[in-house]
């Protein structure tokens, strides 16, 4: 069964028995019970506050309502159409909250419980990081929520000042503003491969093995052996230990990873060397040869 579990819970005058075989559009559906008695069968995409209240007994507060001037959701106070149109179409309801900003919104969005103020009512982060340090980035103020994502105001060290995401700094992906590299001119990578990154012994924080490349499956009740090369996941099997799991890891990628790195050294150090002979070409072309020229020596 996919999703949560909305075995109890009640959705206006429904309360929800239990989940069906029956699927319809990938949604489970689910055998409620309203007040009145009678039983309906309802995807778990519509058991959502706003969007059914009942087996039909007793029609939605909203049915029939055209214009929702007027009329108050949450912190919204729905003053009138704005005259603009959502991306499916629909109208947009201007809509000014209580804090005194307005939004443009859809009446579904009003009527579903979508949308209930104009983002004031959102709480800020839990932590509080203003003055904490990530790298050479320090944290001045809190920006805003965007996309899902909370945004802090950083200044790096060289002056600068920028705005990275709360995951960014809480990962390390970001320790600057930019100034100090590119990592695009400091990572190779090969059919989507990065060396840099098979050279390391760096595993993510979601590693719980200690291993990398192996996890435990509760299912098969084993540890999983898996080696990533090339954008492809390869399995090495399940094992009982996590030492014969590790054991296989290791050789796979001493195996695959050790010719492909010798290989790449190799081929790194051919074209090193042809850059320099170019590099070394250009400079008697464009400084050497003017030159001797002027000197009136010829070559």
């Amino acid at each position: 069964m996919r999703g949560n579990d909305l075995t109890g819970k009640r959705f206006g005058k429904l309360t929800v028995l239990e989940p069906t075989q029956q699927c319809v559009r990938n949604a489970v559906v689910w055998r409620c019970r309203c007040e009145c008695g009678n039983e309906i069968l309802v995807e778990s995409r519509r058991l959502k506050p706003g969007v059914i209240f009942s087996c039909g007994c007793e029609p939605s507060a909203y049915d029939g309502v055209k214009d929702l001037t007027g009329y108050h959701f949450g912190k919204l106070h729905v003053k009138g159409r704005s005259g603009n149109k959502a991306k499916d179409g629909n109208p947009l309801w201007l809509c000014q909250c209580e804090c005194g900003k307005e939004i443009e919104t859809t009446k579904r969005r009003l009527i579903t419980g979508g949308v209930r103020s104009c983002g004031c009512g959102k709480r800020p982060p839990l932590k509080d990081w203003v003055g904490k340090r990530f790298g050479m980035l320090t944290v001045l103020s809190y920006v805003e929520k965007e996309k899902g994502f909370h945004v802090w105001h950083c200044q790096c060290d060289c002056g600068n000042t920028v705005d990275v995401r709360q995951s960014n700094l809480q990962s390390g992906w970001t320790t600057s503003c930019g100034y100090q590299r590119n990592p695009a001119n400091h990572m190779h990578y090969v059919d989507g491969t990065c060396v840099e990154k098979l050279q390391t012994d760096t595993m993510y924080k979601t590693n719980t093995s200690g291993v990398r490349g192996v996890y435990y499956n509760k299912k098969r009740n084993k540890w999983i052996a898996q080696i990533m090369f090339k954008k492809k996941c390869y399995n090495l099997g399940g094992y009982k230990t996590l030492e014969e799991a590790a054991q296989i890891r290791a050789i796979a990628e001493g195996k695959i990873f050790g010719d492909f790195l010798q290989w790449y050294e190799i081929e790194y150090q051919k074209k090193r060397r042809k850059k320099q002979r170019n590099n070394s070409f250009l400079y008697v072309r464009k400084r050497v040869v003017p030159f001797l020229y002027n000197m009136g020596i010829s070559c």
